[in-house]
């Protein structure tokens, strides 16, 4: 528990740093660019999509019938927006997780190894392209657990548990790799992950709620559709930013854990040559 604190109170004064600032920008320009392109193109189409669909909900006829015996008829009009803002942001989240992952990650763990960890050595037990490729695979091994679960996100309490609980997953698994990759072997981060898959876990759920947070501003922008562009371009860059946090969290985490795993490994050795030396 201790750890968990200590690496994210490191993260916390990390994330400010103006390097690590200028990191959240490049994520948040090519994701904002490209579901704004994909929502500016679609929107319309995904709108009639999604009323098509609730008109065939019988119970829909009685929720508008709730609203118009309580005088909100308006809402009628706000569903079918915010279901396709709802049903978008995990998407949007994932797209700025694999730019984090590509992008940002490297130079994060760059960032730290300067400042904190220059005495660590690098083992290289991962490479960019082995990253992005375990973190497209594991990704798409998350969305396919999403599309099956789907049906239970509108049962309480499990739209409450299983979507930070697969980011959690997600984020713990991408970003574990990404820590790892430059200063482990591949036998010590596995080694490594093995030891602390728990904090791990809790990290990446941890940041799964974080990442939640923003929904709010979503909602909002459901209701105050005119300025739907400017609240979707203000999370994004929220996500951008708590990502990169998670980034600096884990890495704190990781190289650290690594240094007392070496360390524990250094005094083991000495331990048993001093024990046949005394033999």
């Amino acid at each position: 528990m201790n750890d968990l604190l200590r690496s994210f109170g490191r993260a916390l004064a990390s994330v400010f740093h103006p390097a690590m600032l200028f990191l959240t920008l490049v994520p948040f320009l090519v994701a904002a660019a490209l579901w704004g392109g994909v929502l500016y193109v679609f929107w319309q189409p995904l709108l009639d999509l999604v009323r098509g669909a609730l008109a065939q909900w019988s119970s829909m006829a009685w929720l508008y019938h709730l609203f118009d015996a309580f005088g909100f008829g308006w809402l009628r009009a706000t569903i079918a927006p915010f279901l396709v803002i709802i049903l978008t942001i995990p998407l949007i989240v994932i797209t700025v997780l694999l730019l984090i992952v590509a992008i940002a990650m490297p130079r994060v763990i760059r960032h730290l190894s300067k400042r904190q960890y220059a005495m660590l050595e690098e083992r290289r037990g991962g490479s960019w392209y082995g990253s992005v490729g375990y973190s497209l695979v594991t990704t798409l091994v998350c969305l396919i657990v999403m599309v099956v679960t789907l049906p239970l996100w509108l049962i309480p309490p499990f739209f409450a548990l299983i979507p930070p609980l697969l980011w959690g997953w997600l984020t713990y698994r991408v970003m574990t790799y990404d820590a790892l990759a430059l200063h482990a072997s591949l036998a010590e981060r596995r080694e490594l992950v093995r030891r602390h898959r728990l904090p791990l876990l809790v990290i990446g759920v941890a940041s799964g709620l974080l990442s939640s947070l923003p929904s709010a501003i979503w909602v909002v922008s459901a209701w105050l559709l005119l300025f739907f562009p400017v609240f979707a371009a203000v999370t994004i860059w929220i996500y951008a930013f708590i990502l990169v946090f998670t980034a600096l969290w884990f890495g704190h985490y990781c190289l650290r854990a690594l240094q007392r795993m070496r360390a524990s490994e250094i005094q083991q050795a000495r331990d048993v040559s001093v024990a046949r030396i005394e033999h």
